[in-house]
């Protein structure tokens, strides 16, 4: 499925309509090259659930834990990470059924993923500064949300 944001507010909207299908288990990939809109996306889903004041990235700590009364949100950033053999060593795979993974730069890992887990990936518009193409797959499960 594909979608196109044309500002920073629509790709936290598109984030906070995500956050209301999400479900205890799901992890979400997030792909795309630094700035193109990744932890905007982050920031509408974390939105959702009234979070938008404990936002911060986890660039340094690897990842940030969120508790909502649904679930558990774990924010990954795994740029800084060699390879999946450091995900394993923080023990990344067990936060996969404890609430809901976010996971930044997932490409990098993608060996240590589950077998269901929904893609997105962002893209810039050249002639746009402020537009991303995003295209939401959805590997190893069925459709989960047409927006």
């Amino acid at each position: 499925m594909k979608v196109v944001t044309n500002s920073e507010f629509e790709t936290i909207e598109l984030g906070k309509t995500i956050g209301a299908e999400l479900q205890k288990g799901m992890v979400i990939v997030l792909t795309g090259d630094l700035g193109s809109g990744k932890t905007k996306l982050t920031e509408g889903i974390l939105t959702y659930f009234g979070l938008e004041k404990e936002i911060s990235s986890p660039t340094f700590t690897i990842v940030n834990e969120y508790n909502t009364p649904k679930f558990d949100i774990y924010h990954f950033d795994v740029y800084r990470l060699e390879d999946s053999d450091e995900f394993y060593a923080i023990g990344g795979e067990e936060y996969f059924e404890k609430g809901v993974c976010i996971i930044e730069w997932g490409e990098l890992i993608e060996d240590a993923l589950p077998k269901e887990y929904v893609k997105i990936n962002f893209s810039r518009d050249l002639e746009n500064e402020n537009k991303r193409n995003i295209e939401i797959d959805y590997i190893g499960r069925e459709i989960l949300w047409e927006f």
